[in-house]
């Protein structure tokens, strides 16, 4: 059996192969892209106020979600599917890799965006965790069913396309409310209901298939 030491000593034996697999350029894009929009953002008329501001975010939000959709992605799946470490460690350890960058990135385009054109920080923040809980959810699924290597593109299309359908939502369960609406509290609780119902998803979806561990497992014997 392995012991703590051991298994420490095989995580970090594979951080130089997650770091080279992980899609460095499309996180970066889309780790760039809303502290840019909120940078150019300061150069603009500030007319729009906190409408203005809370697109630019949204937008951010967005594509940094769509960015991390990215982030199970690996052309080696099949060579990796065999080693000993369990998938729950691989992809916690890409997860770690990537969340100072995903941080920085909101952090920077909230810090840029002006003050007066800022909209509540807390409320925004929700926004953007459940979007990415719901990119890498999706991300684990299309893992977990399928024997695609790169699902990133298809998890993409599924966020662009409910992101597209919560916008024609009736004001009943409308997600991107405006800050002065009065249903902007009420919107924020619909975001913390799915992000709560998503985060049990995505926490169950991470482990392999018993089945499939319990083949692998006895393949090593």
């Amino acid at each position: 059996m392995l012991g703590v030491g051991d298994k420490y000593v095989g995580v970090r034996a594979l951080l130089p192969p997650v770091w080279r697999t992980l899609p460095w350029r499309v996180l970066g894009a889309a780790g760039g892209l809303g502290p840019v929009l909120a940078g150019a953002g300061r150069l603009m008329p500030r007319a729009g106020g906190t409408t203005h501001g809370l697109m630019v975010l949204r937008t951010g939000a967005l594509a940094l979600a769509l960015g991390l959709a990215f982030l199970l992605d690996d052309p080696a799946r099949h060579t990796t599917a065999v080693v000993p470490t369990r998938r729950v460690v691989r992809t916690g350890l890409r997860m770690a890799l990537v969340a100072p960058l995903a941080a920085l990135s909101w952090t920077a385009a909230l810090l840029l965006v002006p003050g007066e054109m800022r909209p509540p920080v807390g409320a925004v923040t929700l926004e953007v965790a459940t979007l990415i809980a719901l990119a890498l959810t999706g991300a684990m699924a299309a893992v977990r069913f399928t024997d695609e290597p790169r699902p990133g593109r298809a998890v993409t299309v599924s966020l662009l396309a409910g992101t597209v359908f919560a916008l024609l939502l009736p004001g009943r369960w409308e997600l991107f409310s405006e800050v002065d609406a009065s249903d902007w509290a009420a919107a924020h609780q619909r975001w913390a209901a799915l992000l709560t119902l998503t985060l049990p998803v995505g926490a169950a979806l991470l482990p392999e298939p018993i089945r499939r561990y319990r083949a692998r497992a006895w393949a090593h014997r």
